[in-house]
């Protein structure tokens, strides 16, 4: 049962950000919990990722499928796309560390899933519409954090894209039988306690974790 830990925060090395306290939570009960297995740790800011443009992913698709030979920079990133991809197909559990921007996931995070959901390697096209291929034990945690409160059934609920996109992507498209996620919020919210939203998300996280293995 391999775990992947997705870091999506571009100041990934800054262990002030409360994502990446979730995310060093996460590694800690998870040493405990299993001593003699390790996490790989994919820091999204650090890596190469392919993008979705002409250049690169799109151009390299479209060459392929009219079978026009790509030239040595696109197949180095042809390369980097099937390795993240098999990468990811090999692990069955996926923890995603990031934080909210504009009420959505970072851009890396976007050009990650991107070089995943590739039709007929982690979903297939049927005549009834996408059918998810990671339907063998596969879960998903997002450990969020985010200035606002999204959990207050207001005005914020519904913007929460972050959640929405990832949960759909990850059990809609892609078939992981779960999808949880645990967030430290209102980190700058007026009258919100930091202290405390902060304890109640490393809470959740315990609570998450039990059910995620």
């Amino acid at each position: 049962m391999k775990t992947l830990l997705i870091n999506a925060h571009p100041d990934f090395r800054n262990a002030a950000h409360y994502s990446i306290q979730l995310a060093q939570d996460f590694l800690a009960q998870f040493r405990a919990t299993f001593p003699d297995e390790t996490v790989d740790v994919l820091n999204l800011y650090d890596t190469e990722i392919p993008q979705a443009t002409t250049e690169e992913l799109l151009g390299i698709w479209e060459k392929q499928r009219t079978h026009v030979s790509l030239n040595v920079a696109e197949q180095h990133v042809y390369e980097v796309n099937q390795q993240l991809l098999a990468q990811f197909k090999t692990h069955h559990r996926i923890v995603i560390a990031t934080p909210l921007h504009n009420f959505n996931v970072t851009s890396k995070l976007k050009d990650y899933l991107d070089n995943i959901l590739v039709a007929r390697e982690t979903f297939r096209y049927t005549e009834a519409g996408s059918v998810g291929l990671m339907t063998d034990n596969y879960k998903v945690m997002m450990l969020q954090a985010s200035g606002s409160v999204y959990t207050r059934n207001d005005r914020y609920t519904s913007m929460e894209f972050s959640r929405m996109y990832l949960e759909k992507m990850f059990t809609e498209i892609m078939g992981f039988d779960d999808f949880y996620v645990v967030r430290v919020q209102g980190t700058q919210t007026h009258g919100v306690d930091v202290s405390q939203a902060v304890r109640e998300g490393h809470a959740e996280l315990t609570t998450a974790f039990a059910k995620f293995y």
